[in-house]
């Protein structure tokens, strides 16, 4: 018997509601095997999603398939080698869209203004406008440093658990680059409570010696992100820094506010 055109159409939209259901759930398992730190086994993602074994486990073969997801020998999955390709593009799209506003900061303050990820255990630095000024601060696009000796490191961090930090640290030991650096867990544990406490991060000197930074978290950026200005020490002082603040702030939440809605300023 021929099927009637209508339970072929409710046919079709049922089709396409479970096609969109399953990217959501595959799109969610994506997510939470970033918060795990990048692999877990299936009964894990069971037991955080809610979601039974045996969709978990097509919705992997799936992305096992596509190279987003790769399954350990021990069985486990981790997040596979196609991400990156992902990850690289969105954190140059954000760039993109954070210029407007960091060039406004560069107007506002006079410095150079910075916006940074945390990526793994790094932090990349995706844009810059430089400083007007003739002496300026310069850090390249790209470039990845460690979070201990950095305002926005400390920016990016400030939300963290102690315990996650403290892991962090533990990987990526905590080298001194000037005698400033931060160099134990415990100064480092007790600047982050300095940058809640305060609502803003500083770099002084940490770094490189003549140069202070200050940096500000982007509030529920859709992945950790800081802003920040940075300028030689004599321009950055603590009189400027009571004025810069409150510019950073306020440009930090314009931000998150475009980036929630997807849309570069105007």
């Amino acid at each position: 018997m021929p099927t009637s055109s209508a339970s072929t159409t409710d046919s079709a939209r049922s089709s396409a509601n479970g096609g969109v259901q399953s990217l959501e759930r595959a799109f969610d398992l994506l997510e939470r095997m970033a918060d795990a730190g990048g692999e877990v086994g299936l009964s894990e993602l069971s037991a955080s999603s809610g979601l039974p074994l045996p969709t978990i486990h097509r919705l992997m073969r799936t992305l096992v398939a596509c190279g987003y997801v790769r399954q350990q020998p021990n069985r486990r999955y981790a997040l596979g080698p196609r991400l990156i390709r992902l990850g690289e593009s969105a954190s140059r799209l954000l760039g993109t869209w954070a210029r407007p506003y960091l060039a406004r900061l560069v107007e506002e303050t006079g410095e150079t203004a910075n916006m940074a990820l945390l990526d793994g255990d790094e932090i990349v630095y995706v844009a810059q406008v430089p400083s007007k000024h003739s002496m300026r601060m310069f850090t390249e696009v790209g470039r990845r440093v460690l979070p201990h000796s950095t305002g926005v490191g400390k920016a990016l961090l400030s939300s963290f658990p102690a315990d996650e930090v403290r892991a962090l640290l533990h990987r990526t030991g905590m080298p001194a680059a000037t005698e400033k650096t931060i160099t134990t867990p415990d100064g480092f544990i007790a600047a982050l409570e300095d940058v809640r406490r305060q609502g803003y991060a500083i770099d002084d000197n940490e770094q490189e010696i003549g140069v202070r930074c200050l940096a500000v978290p982007v509030p529920d950026s859709p992945t950790a992100a800081a802003i920040s200005i940075s300028g030689p020490a004599g321009r950055v002082t603590e009189a400027a820094t009571d004025k810069i603040v409150p510019v950073l702030q306020q440009v930090a939440a314009e931000l998150s506010e475009a980036l929630a809605n997807q849309s570069p300023a105007s």
